[in-house]
């Protein structure tokens, strides 16, 4: 199965103080890596962490550890992400998601893992829910 890794979650993981911190390290404890994600969702976590003591270095060091794919390429899918961002401005979809609904699109068995619940009302497709792991 490839996790999807989204910006909440990973600042859990990433914030010993986060309110989700525990759930997702329970969550993120049986995956296997590497978890993929993308460059928009470690840009919002660097804000994000920036004023959690430690949280910037953290982000970093997992970063270089080989345990986030971050290999997805904006240049490779810019129409589709587009598109979804488009199909869902009443929403509205954030770069970032749009990115991981890509992402997730891209491989059937598929799951975001996720604290937002408005990946909900996301659809791989356009009509296929996708698989969620959120607490």
């Amino acid at each position: 199965m490839r996790v999807v890794l989204d910006t909440g979650p990973l600042v859990a993981l990433l914030n010993h103080r986060d309110i989700h911190h525990s759930w997702a390290l329970a969550a993120a404890q049986p995956l296997r890596p590497p978890l993929y994600t993308c460059e928009a969702v470690v840009t919002e976590a660097h804000h994000l962490l920036g004023r959690v003591y430690q949280g910037r270095r953290r982000l970093h060091q997992l970063t270089e550890s080989g345990r986030l794919d971050l290999s997805f390429s904006y240049d490779l899918h810019h129409r589709e992400i587009h598109a979804l961002i488009q199909a869902y401005e009443d929403v509205p979809m954030s770069f970032a998601d749009a990115c991981l609904v890509r992402m997730a699109e891209m491989d059937p068995d598929s799951r975001i893992f996720t604290i937002d619940s408005h990946f909900g009302i996301y659809r791989k497709h356009k009509t296929r829910r996708l698989k969620l792991l959120i607490p």
